[in-house]
Order: structure tokens, then C-alpha cells, then sequence
């Protein structure tokens, strides 16, 4: 796959273009089996399985999901559906099953998954929309499980992935099956990433809670100005960090696994401190690519 003319001047209108074959159908079994590999072997983290009767213990399991997202920007970490456990902490669901996502640095810690977000097509891509210096930020493998993977709302990644300035963002956004209108794909208004940031994630101050809060609003958007972006099994969308898209419900008997990360080009940028996700000392965001 080479991004072509025709797909950057798509980007720069529209704020996304879809791709075909930025993976071949055997790499995306590969990264799925290895992902079931991940699942087979994950430690389910406590908070998950509390049972709770009082605020005092709703509050604790509040605490420990706000900390176990934000201390998730350099490990490999499990989120889960709503419903999937029991009120005695057990599975309801198959465990495969069970899962939202797993993220925040499958690119750092996973050797197939970081040779993928770091193939030279991936750096063709980069290279082709003018990245000079791109560093990885976050990565995620999000499940989209059959009949019960939630609703996105509508939103932009600038939104919790923050830069001065503003435009310093891509995410790429990799279907492991088909992602058709039935099982979730994304849905984008084109050309809505020239419009600014409307919202803002940050974090709280130190010992506050909740941890972390929003500041502005989300608008509210014409369901008209919303067109589907379906993807083959193989294919990627690049997403500008500004755009404005959503996916809905999993009501389907299909999954709809993708992997996707985000690049962020950190020549002139300044990467905000109020954002949830900070590079640690065990993991600065690596460079896409040196030269």
C-alpha cells in the first residue's frame, strides 16, 4: 500500500482517508491470534472484580478504575464491556469475550505489534503526509464484541490527546476483520477538523476525584453530516486528530477487531501536561522513524 496524491489531498479536505491493504489478511490473523495469546495469559485486575454495596465501596472501585487508566500509558493493560462479571467477581462471558480493550503501549511491549506500527508502510504513510520527526503515543486493540461492543460517541482525539498546536495528531486505524455498518464502523463529517477543539480531557489536580475532567462542551451535530467510513479486513483509515466521528453499538453476530495508534510529529510541538496520557521514564514516546 502507498499513500498516494489523491489520498493526501482526501485527508487534508475531509480530515480522514480510507485505505485498502495496509496489512494482508495473514498479518491481521496473526495479530489477532497473538492477541488471544495476551488475553489467555492477563491477570484480571482486583477492582474489576469487586462486589460493592455501599458508596464507600462504589468510590474505591471509582478510584481504582481512574488509576488503573492513568497509570496505563506505558504497560499493557485490560478494559473491560460493561456486565461481564458476576457479583462474586467471575467471568459471565467467555473471557475472550469479556474485553473493550486492551491498551495503552501494545507498541512498545509486543514485538508483533510494535513491527507492525512501525512497518515501512506505516512510515511510507507518515512520510507521505510530511511527518518529520512522528513519535508513537498510545496504542490500542479494541474488540468491538458481537451483540454487546459499546457505542463511541461522537468526538475528536484532540480531545484527549492534546498539542500546541493544534493539527499535530494521526491516528491510523486498522481493520483486523471487516468493519461494515452492521458490526460498528466509524462514521466521520468531513471536513470538520478545521473547525478547532470544542473539548478537552485534563487531569485533576493532584488528590482530586474524579481524576481527571472535562473542560468545554461537545456540540451538538446534524446526524445527516455523518457518513460511514466501512473498511475491509486489512485496510486503515489515517484520522486527523481534529476530526469529528463516532461508531455505534455492536447489535450484530460479528466482531469487529481493529488495532490502531496514534503518531503525534514532535518537531515545534508541545505536548499538553494536562493530558491523562504522559511519556514516563520507563517509556518516552518513541520515534516512528530516525531519519
Amino acid at each position: 500500500m502507498d499513500l498516494t496524491d489523491r489520498d493526501v489531498r482526501q485527508y487534508l479536505a475531509d480530515g480522514y482517508v480510507v485505505l485498502d491493504g495496509l496489512l494482508t489478511p495473514q498479518e491481521c490473523e496473526e495479530l489477532r491470534q497473538r492477541m488471544v495469546e495476551i488475553v489467555e495469559e492477563m491477570e484480571v485486575p482486583e477492582h474489576c472484580r469487586i462486589t460493592f454495596s455501599t458508596d464507600q465501596e462504589e468510590q474505591v472501585r471509582q478510584q481504582g478504575n481512574a488509576d488503573y487508566f492513568l497509570t496505563s500509558g506505558d504497560k499493557i493493560r485490560f478494559f473491560f464491556e460493561k456486565g461481564v462479571f458476576s457479583a462474586k467477581g467471575e467471568f459471565v462471558v467467555p473471557k475472550q469475550r469479556s474485553l473493550n480493550k486492551v491498551a495503552h503501549a501494545l507498541h512498545a511491549h509486543d514485538p508483533l505489534f510494535k513491527k507492525v506500527t512501525h512497518s515501512p508502510r506505516v512510515q511510507g504513510a507518515a512520510r507521505k503526509l510530511g511527518l518529520v520527526q512522528p513519535v508513537v503515543l498510545q496504542s490500542m486493540f479494541i474488540f468491538k464484541q458481537p451483540g454487546i461492543g459499546g457505542e463511541v460517541t461522537q468526538h475528536q482525539d484532540a480531545t484527549f490527546l492534546h498539542t500546541e498546536p493544534l493539527g499535530r495528531v494521526l491516528g491510523v486505524w486498522i481493520a483486523l476483520e471487516d468493519a461494515t455498518v452492521d458490526n460498528g464502523c466509524l462514521w466521520f463529517i468531513p471536513g470538520s477538523h478545521t473547525c478547532g477543539v470544542s473539548r478537552r480531557m485534563v487531569r485533576s489536580p493532584p488528590g482530586s476525584f474524579p481524576r481527571t475532567a472535562f473542560v468545554g462542551r461537545e456540540p451538538e451535530y446534524e446526524e445527516e453530516r455523518f457518513i460511514p467510513a466501512p473498511v475491509k479486513k486489512g485496510g486503515a483509515i489515517l484520522i486527523h486528530g481534529e476530526v469529528v466521528h463516532r461508531s455505534a453499538a455492536n447489535t450484530s453476530q460479528d466482531s469487529r477487531q481493529v488495532y490502531t495508534f496514534h503518531l503525534m510529529e514532535s518537531k515545534d510541538t508541545q505536548w499538553s501536561p494536562d493530558n491523562w496520557l504522559q511519556p514516563s521514564e520507563e517509556l518516552p514516546f518513541p520515534l516512528l522513524y530516525t531519519s
